[in-house]
């Protein structure tokens, strides 16, 4: 609270005097529902493209492409949405993403041929890169005691979306088949339009344009909600609190639209405060969603390969694909990994920190994906994708929570965004080598350059420049403290 003297608070004491209550939790819901909605989306492509390349007759390039164009997608829509939820506002960017996913996911399950679905998934991709604008949002309302915690409690719903899809597509693939599975992995984000109304915009969002009132009224309602009280007096910026009230906060609201104006261009992520982390963070999202995404890719295609590549009477690849339970117990097994590894971060993050707790996590799924250089058992290559699917889910949501925190209010979204969009380029190229590797049943050169990949992406969080962990989230072009 401020002191005796003071007429006003910042948004980061009222939010700790809120606390984490129901206001936070409505919040964490539906930006949670969001990240399922992506990791459905994102989780059914390892069994689409083996279930459609029988009946399509697609070749292994031609089934690729179908997670590639989605990557695809994902690389100009992250970029999109970012700028326009800087510009515009959060909730205008999940509500034009929402609608996009919704009309192109349902109608990917009646799409006629290979060309329409390849278009469509396109367009799904675009609107699920509006993902990162949830993880924005929701730390904004997050006070800064547990925020590393509170962030990893929200990344679970990443988890949960990919268990989620793996069950679903055990119990429809092999009855009803993929049309059914893509309709209803549509369905989440038709959930996020019907409560859109629901939720409040980023107060610090509306702090940062001038709108102190409607920010003032949004942390009005939380408290009330929460059943807390606000410290006395008005909101105020979070770098300047004034002793008079009009005139001085119509000086500020001046000064923060114009810091909107010359802060938000794109070049100032390429400032001479920011180009180093920039550069670093575009690397690390890009390595860590190429692992990531190709330790998913892997499990689907490993798990086939035990079959074709390891039996002398292979089964024929629909059968193999859709009826063999395998493909779909060991997905499901490799989406539970997900959780300890979230829970070991959630221990970490506001201990040790962001950078130290990467590092941590990227070592290990290092050493728990060396096995799989050469061929093993069935059961040797479940867990090593389970253990490094543990730790490099848990890194990359690690550079998730970081880049928001790192980045000011104003260049936020933008900034997430280039990175995201820069990272979807690790998904685009992943599916092409992973499932070309099974056409010839090769995997060693794949694997290496997963772990030359992971230990690249090592290297780069030991020179990133700045810690986030106990830090205010800032306004403005100044950043933390530099680490040294």
């Amino acid at each position: 609270m401020g002191d005796e003297g003071s007429v006003g608070y910042t948004l980061d004491e009222a939010l700790g005097a809120i606390g984490f209550g129901r206001f936070q939790l409505i919040v964490l819901a539906y930006a949670g529902l969001g990240w399922v909605a992506e990791a459905m989306e994102m989780m059914l492509l390892s069994f689409v493209g083996p279930a459609m390349k029988p009946e399509w007759g697609l070749s292994a390039s031609q089934e690729s492409m179908i997670s590639t164009v989605a990557f695809g997608g994902m690389l100009v829509g992250a970029y999109s949405w970012g700028r326009v939820s800087d510009a515009y506002g959060r909730k205008k960017g999940f509500l034009g993403a929402s609608i996009l996913t919704t009309l192109a996911g349902f109608s990917c399950a009646f799409a006629p041929n290979y060309i329409s679905l390849l278009i469509l998934r396109c367009l799904v991709g675009a609107g699920l890169s509006c993902a990162h604008v949830f993880t924005s949002w929701f730390l904004e309302f997050v006070p800064i005691p547990n925020r590393g915690a509170w962030m990893v409690v929200f990344s679970t719903f990443w988890t949960f979306g990919t268990i989620m899809e793996a069950s679903l597509a055990w119990w429809i693939m092999p009855r009803y088949g993929w049309r059914w599975l893509l309709g209803l992995s549509a369905v989440p984000s038709l959930v996020l339009l019907l409560f859109f109304r629901l939720v409040p915009e980023s107060p610090r969002y509306l702090s940062t344009q001038g709108r102190l009132a409607e920010a003032q009224r949004i942390l009005d309602r939380g408290a009330a909600l929460s059943r807390k009280e606000l410290p006395v007096g008005l909101l105020v910026s979070d770098h300047i609190k004034t002793k008079t009230n009009d005139d001085n906060n119509e000086s500020l609201e001046s000064k923060t639209r114009t810091s909107q104006r010359s802060s938000s261009s794109v070049f100032m992520l390429l400032s001479s405060k920011l180009i180093r982390t920039t550069l670093l963070l575009w690397f690390l999202y890009f390595a860590n969603m190429f692992a990531y995404y190709g330790i998913i890719l892997l499990t689907s295609q490993l798990s086939t390969a035990q079959t074709d590549c390891g039996s002398g009477s292979p089964k024929s690849h629909s059968e193999t694909d859709i009826k063999d339970s395998s493909l779909y117990v060991n997905v499901f097994i490799t989406s539970l990994a997900e959780l300890p590894g979230l829970g070991l971060a959630a221990i970490l993050l506001d201990r040790v920190g962001r950078k130290i707790s990467m590092v941590i996590m990227l070592v290990s799924g290092f050493v728990l994906l060396l096995p799989l250089i050469v061929h093993q058992n069935e059961v040797i290559t479940t867990g090593s994708l389970f253990g490094s699917r543990m730790f490099i889910s848990a890194s990359f949501i690690i550079v998730l929570i970081y880049a928001p925190e790192v980045y000011p209010t104003n260049l936020r979204t933008t900034g997430v965004g280039i990175a995201t969009a820069i990272g979807r380029t690790g998904g685009m190229v992943c599916p092409l080598i992973v499932v070309g590797m099974k056409s010839g049943c090769h995997q060693t050169v794949p694997v290496i350059v997963f772990e030359v990949t992971i230990l690249l992406c090592g290297l780069s969080v030991v020179i990133l420049p700045f810690e986030t962990k106990g830090k205010e989230l800032t306004d403005t072009i100044d950043l933390p403290v530099q680490v040294k």
